[in-house]
């Protein structure tokens, strides 16, 4: 696992309205061979060519249900089955996505070649992949609406090579199957010895962490209870500060309080997106983010690839 990259494209970065350098709302996240879509606003798939990332989607989160999140979906599907896709889709969300799904089956008149199934998740609700976890969280957007966290397992500690030869483990097999949990047994000096993996590893170092709000007023107190310490936060950052009541008004987020929010859960990078189209410029977003928050910020361009390294 500590060898699994971890690259989140940003497929489209725009507000409720497309621009000509912006698509709506969509994120791929992409582990090791897993790939994830959170949203999928009209055009993901012409996105996803350009950057070259293919269709394999091996499950797609839906934030709220908001034309601007899902419309890419019914295209995409097609061209999944199109493809030859056998393999069952799962598309989660918030309330009304079971709904979603079957209108889904039933407008596309045609065929599907694989199963499309849907799972309702709310706050607190998670789902388990090979290796990390997505978690929903609640966020305030006038109508029920998640944000989802995903998280890494825990990483084994270093392993101590001194610590072992010194406890008469010879450098070899033996050395893997402690790094992997395993209690095994020596003879040193004449004495057969049980060596547990405690012995000769560091603690457990904390895995990946990736949050990604949606649309939604500022949420600081939910997410310090779930995006604390995320390496990376991609937040609503609808409006500059000029807009402030207009923020508040449609439920979304400036790119100061964007900043505040990566302030408080000490994220090492915050991301700003879902950017109105009526800024051409987004220069005021960059200074007021930074002006709030001292870690790294960006305004990422569509089809902008950001890899993901460990903190240690």
């Amino acid at each position: 696992m500590s060898g699994e990259t971890l690259q989140v494209y940003f497929l489209g970065t725009a507000g409720a309205l497309p621009t000509p350098v912006r698509n709506p709302p969509c994120i791929m996240i992409r582990r090791g061979t897993n790939t994830i879509l959170f949203d999928c606003g009209e055009g993901a798939q012409q996105q996803m060519m350009r950057a070259r990332c293919g269709f394999t989607v091996d499950a797609i989160f839906v934030t709220h249900w908001h034309a601007d999140h899902f419309l890419g979906i019914f295209g995409l599907v097609q061209t999944m089955s199109f493809n030859g896709r056998t393999e069952p889709l799962t598309i989660y969300g918030p309330v009304w996505v079971h709904e979603f799904v079957e209108i889904l089956k039933k407008i596309s008149r045609f065929n599907l070649k694989f199963s499309l199934d849907s799972v309702e998740l709310s706050e607190g609700s998670w789902v388990r992949f090979d290796g990390y976890t997505v978690t929903g969280f609640a966020v305030s957007h006038g109508l029920p609406a998640l944000g989802y966290v995903l998280e890494e397992d825990p990483r084994p500690g270093r392993f101590n090579r001194e610590q072992a030869i010194e406890l008469g483990v010879p450098p070899g097999p033996l050395f893997g199957r402690l790094q992997r949990g395993e209690t095994i047994r020596v003879t040193k000096d004449g004495q057969d010895r049980v060596i547990q993996p405690s012995d000769v590893m560091g603690a457990a170092r904390p895995g990946r962490k990736i949050v990604y709000t949606g649309d939604t007023r500022p949420v600081i107190p939910v997410l310090l209870g779930y995006g604390k310490d995320a390496d990376l936060l991609i937040h609503d950052a609808t409006y500059d500060e000029r807009e402030t009541k207009r923020a508040a008004e449609f439920y979304h987020a400036t790119a100061a309080q964007a900043g505040q929010a990566a302030a408080a859960v000490n994220a090492r990078t915050l991301a700003l997106t879902h950017i109105s189209s009526r800024y051409t410029d987004t220069a005021n977003h960059m200074g007021e983010a930074k002006a709030t928050f001292p870690g790294i910020v960006i305004v990422p361009d569509d089809l902008f690839m950001l890899e993901i390294a460990y903190r240690n």
